[in-house]
């Protein structure tokens, strides 16, 4: 247990942003296997500023939803500013996010995500707008640097503090690395040393073992874990029961796999028109199904299927193979 500002976390299991994964549906689905913390996709400053319909909508979290945080990312002071007032006003969130740590190019080639590393003090100005615009807490997500010899996590970490920031999150590899290679864990361990506000450590978490190795390592107060939930989030559940108590229970089976992809598509439908939803899902499913026999047929049939009748059928089909 620990606190982010004034909100209690029960656990130190995190899920990260991820776009177009960690939309409500998603999120629900983790909530339902006991998240400590869950933060939104990424959402533009400048889409809700300029009322962007599909942008708000993504800011929409029910009130009450104090561990869910909201994820914004831009480069513009005033623009962060009006967004961050928006989701204070607007979305139940608990938290408000500052991304400073996304390396995709279309993201950093506007001076926005992992490109608020190379202008710390644009950024010490972007988050004490928002800690200003807002009684939510506000957090930071970084990178160890931009590039092998520009790592500044500490430092950025340290001025993010100064700012206002209640928390900090660290993801151990440089934009450069983008998601290759291995996280450096002594950054994230530098990063813990030199703030007094929690830290949370994110990179290469795939087990539950692993994110007992990265709270041993580097004494961070959370493990944020990412891509390794993707078709798998009994890791949420396995993680926060082994990190209590030493153990946690079987894989799920092949009947569990196919009701959770169902599951996933029937909240997805509620959310959005059924032909965009099992369009989602023919990218979900195939890695839920990933290490199942038989299944590379499956996965070639699910990504040509138009809609949840079809999905359905082809799911109950390959679980009569078993």
């Amino acid at each position: 247990m620990f606190k982010i500002g004034d909100i209690t976390i029960e656990n130190p299991v995190v899920v990260a942003p991820m776009a177009g994964i960690t939309n409500p549906a998603f999120r629900s689905i983790c909530q339902s296997f006991g998240a400590g913390l869950i933060y939104t996709e990424m959402v533009s400053d400048k889409g809700i500023e300029h009322a962007n319909a599909r942008t708000l909508r993504m800011t929409k979290v029910p009130r009450g939803e104090k561990t869910t945080v909201l994820q914004l990312f831009g480069n513009d002071v005033k623009a962060m500013q009006h967004a961050t007032k928006y989701v204070d006003l607007h979305s139940g969130c608990g938290i408000i996010d500052l991304n400073a740590g996304c390396p995709v190019p279309k993201v950093v080639k506007h001076g926005a995500g992992a490109a608020l590393m190379k202008t710390p003090e644009l950024l010490r100005e972007l988050v004490r707008t928002m800690v200003e615009a807002t009684d939510k807490p506000v957090t930071v997500k970084i990178r160890s640097g931009w590039d092998k010899n520009t790592i500044n996590a500490v430092e950025i970490a340290k001025i993010c503090e100064e700012a206002g920031a209640s928390a900090i999150t660290v993801h151990g590899r440089t934009k450069t690395q983008m998601y290759k290679g291995r996280a450096d864990y002594s950054i994230i361990k530098q990063v813990k040393q030199n703030v007094k506000i929690p830290v949370i450590g994110n990179g290469d978490v795939e087990t539950p073992e692993d994110a007992q190795r990265m709270l041993e390592t580097t004494g961070v107060d959370a493990v944020m874990i990412g891509r390794g939930l993707r078709g798998n989030p009994w890791l949420i559940k396995h993680t926060v029961d082994y990190l209590k108590t030493g153990s946690y229970g079987p894989m799920p089976t092949p009947q569990e796999i196919i009701e959770m992809i169902k599951r996933h598509t029937e909240l997805l439908c509620l959310e959005m028109s059924e032909k965009r939803a099992v369009l989602e899902m023919r990218s979900h499913a195939p890695w839920y199904l990933k290490g199942l026999k038989h299944s590379a047929a499956l996965k070639r049939k699910i990504v040509k299927v138009h809609t949840r009748e079809e999905l359905f059928g082809l799911l109950d089909r390959y679980l009569e193979s078993f």
